[in-house]
């Protein structure tokens, strides 16, 4: 019996130079040359020490169709500030075996009180076994060849293989075929217990208070964080009882959301009306001059200039020039000829007299056209009122430059047009799925009278406002139950059809909060923060999960959860799923526009949070922006964004704001300017 494994190599050194791995060598060696080893090493990985490129290497291999049946990774598993493996593969896991890592770190202690300072996991994904090994050659083969004879059973089972037929024959055959020796039943056994006992208490105390008008959640303990996401096969009764994630500031978590949004994508489009919100990936250079001949940028007469400037007196109109294409005979000094605004001007003209600069003296016999006409004007200069060729766009400029926006006023569009543009290379703006999740969630057009427990879907249709209001392409995902299984194919069937991924819904503490788990054990993502210091939508959720495009290359897609309450899910839509839409279409800035504004009236604010409060803001007749509250501001009423244009900046503090404070605002809409009272609109 031959069994498959893969061998994966966490170094960045490596990554760029292979021929410095020496530890996933010394494992091939050790698989290869074990007697008993019943593997057959398939292929060695190098990746780096990056959380993303741990998990997309483990989660191609494990959801391929034909998952090798053990992956060992060595290095990364120290305390270093790069040491992430375990962290990586971690939420992959779909059971852990600490009995592995127990035998593993056991050997590694008989050899040197430093194996404590090791962080191996061990566990399954899929049908794969999965084992992280240290860095160092000695130490990766130690740990290896403390449970290599015990992985064949495992990868047996983690296959598929019927656990009654394999332990049929007794432990004492298990262990004779393993060639391990066990001990004997009913005498007493030698136990180790390796116990871990780090943990990670935070110690900052977060009161959550009311606003006066509204009252949030309240608290009374002080949370601390655990590595990874809530695993949903333990149940309700041993499900984390605090969040695992850090709390971050709107800073920082803006700044991962601009750190990990995937970098545009260039296409070739055609100029016409669609362009309009895409941004240049490149340069546009004019490929004609503008005009493209000498043109007369008045009605009047061409006309040629002598030496001394004088043009008083009367001329024959010898030809007529209009817009119209077409070949004029070459004008002589003492003629003139008739010319329209826009048409090219009669070889060897020199200058063009307004026509109010003139008088007709005579004209032909049919009376319709004219025959003689007297100029008025003195001292004329050549090249007055004329467009010469390439005055307003010269071959060969730069017309647009590489992350100009097209905008829906024309400016761009004409411009392209008017020097020959007919393609050009933009980014691709990205498609996106908006998600509602939760059994209780029923469609909100649905008749019929509410039954106890469901709440019509509010957060779709109006995510899904906002995302095409910014002139984005949306795909309605539908609404999703609390169950993980059926949750990840719907994320999964998303990812396929979408760029980027908006959820609404189970992202907080209960049973059925399932989008993080989720993503980080099914779908192999990265979640890069879980919350957020603010007030609503401190559990929004940014994650990255590595993707097969159809092409065959990894890439990364982002998944906003937001939460469920309707307000909370529109604040956090603008606050940072936009920027994100934004860098990958190539927009900048990237985010709504922030200007100062002065609060109308006293504005109550959280103690210890940030408060993105929902207001109306106005231009006073001084010229200065005037904010006022749309009301209360509790993260369920959706009715707080009605008529609101913008989202105030309250920083936490012990007191209300007074009036007349000055503070930061987002503006969602058009600013309307009331002379007399903010309030009366």
């Amino acid at each position: 019996m031959s069994l498959v494994a893969v061998i994966v190599v966490v170094s960045t050194t490596a990554r760029k130079d292979p021929s410095t791995d020496s530890s996933g060598e010394a494992l091939r060696d050790l698989f290869h040359s074990d007697v008993d080893s019943q593997f057959n090493v398939a292929e060695k990985y190098i990746v780096a020490d990056a959380e993303g490129e741990i998990r997309e290497v483990i989660t191609s291999l494990t959801e391929s169709p034909n998952p090798p049946n053990l992956i060992v990774t060595t290095g990364g598993t120290g305390f270093a500030i790069r040491d992430i493996t375990p962290e990586a593969v971690s939420p992959l896991l779909s059971k852990h075996a600490p009995g592995l890592v127990h035998g593993m770190l056991a050997a590694s202690l008989a050899v040197t009180p430093f194996a404590t300072m090791s962080r191996p996991v061990a566990g399954v994904r899929g049908k794969t076994v999965i084992l992280t090994l240290p860095g160092s050659p000695k130490g990766a083969k130690e740990n290896l060849q403390a449970v290599i004879k015990m992985l064949p059973h495992a990868c047996l089972q983690a296959a598929g293989a019927d656990s009654r037929k394999l332990h049929a024959p007794g432990l004492a055959d298990l262990e004779r075929r393993a060639g391990v020796a066990g001990g004997v039943e009913g005498q007493g056994q030698g136990h180790r217990h390796h116990h871990n006992h780090g943990h990670s208490h935070g110690h900052s105390r977060f009161h959550i208070h009311g606003h006066g008008h509204d009252s949030g959640p309240v608290r009374y303990t002080t949370p601390s964080e655990h590595p990874v996401s809530n695993d949903p096969s333990l149940g309700p009764s041993r499900r984390q009882r605090e969040s695992p994630y850090p709390m971050l500031s709107v800073t920082d978590a803006l700044a991962l959301v601009k750190e990990h949004s995937p970098n545009p994508e260039a296409l070739t489009a055609k100029v016409d009306s669609k362009l309009v919100g895409s941004v240049l990936a490149e340069d546009v250079t004019a490929r004609e001059n503008v005009p493209a001949f000498r043109a007369s940028i008045v009605d009047g007469y061409a006309v040629v200039i002598p030496s001394d400037g004088n043009m008083k007196g009367v001329f024959p109109v010898t030809a007529v020039s209009h817009a119209a294409p077409g070949e004029a005979a070459p004008l002589k000094e003492g003629e003139v000829a008739r010319i329209t605004t826009g048409a090219p001007l009669p070889p060897r003209a020199t200058s063009v007299i307004m026509v109010e600069d003139t008088a007709l003296i005579s004209m032909t016999e049919d009376g319709k056209e004219e025959k003689e006409v007297q100029i008025l004007a003195d001292g004329v200069r050549e090249g007055e009122n004329i467009r010469e060729v390439g005055s307003d766009v010269n071959q060969g400029t730069v017309i647009l430059k590489k992350g100009d926006q097209v905008s829906a006023v024309g400016g761009e569009l004409g411009l392209l047009a008017s020097v020959g543009v007919s393609e050009v290379k933009v980014y691709q703006r990205p498609i996106v799925g908006v998600l509602s999740t939760g059994d209780e969630i029923i469609e909100h057009d649905r008749p019929g009278e509410l039954r106890l427990g469901e709440v019509r879907d509010t957060n779709r249709p109006t995510l899904i406002a906002a995302a095409r209001g910014q002139g984005f392409e949306v795909v309605d995902l539908g609404i999703a139950s609390d169950k993980s299984g059926l949750l990840e194919e719907v994320l999964r069937s998303a990812l396929r059809r979408v760029d980027l991924v908006i959820t609404t819904g189970g992202v907080s503490m209960g049973e059925l909060d399932l989008l993080k788990p989720t993503i980080e054990r099914s779908l192999g993502g990265t979640i890069h923060f879980g919350r957020v210091a603010m007030k609503p939508g401190k559990p929004t959720t940014f994650a990255t999960v590595p993707f097969k495009t159809n092409a065959g290359e990894w890439t990364t897609k982002p998944i906003f959860s937001l939460p469920g309450n309707p307000a909370s899910a529109l604040v956090t839509f603008h606050l940072f799923v936009l920027p994100c839409l934004h860098f990958m279409a190539g927009i900048q800035p990237a985010g709504l526009p922030q200007v100062p504004v002065v609060l109308s009236h006293d504005f109550p604010v959280d103690r210890s949070r940030l408060e993105l409060h929902r207001a109306v803001i106005v231009v006073r007749k001084d010229g200065t922006l005037q904010a006022e509250s749309t009301g209360g501001q509790r993260s369920s009423r959706v009715g707080s964004m009605k008529g609101a244009n913008a989202l105030l900046f309250l920083e936490s503090g012990p007191r209300p704001l007074p009036k007349g404070t000055r503070v930061g605002a987002l503006l969602m809409g058009s600013i309307e300017w009331n002379q007399d009272d903010v309030r009366s609109r």
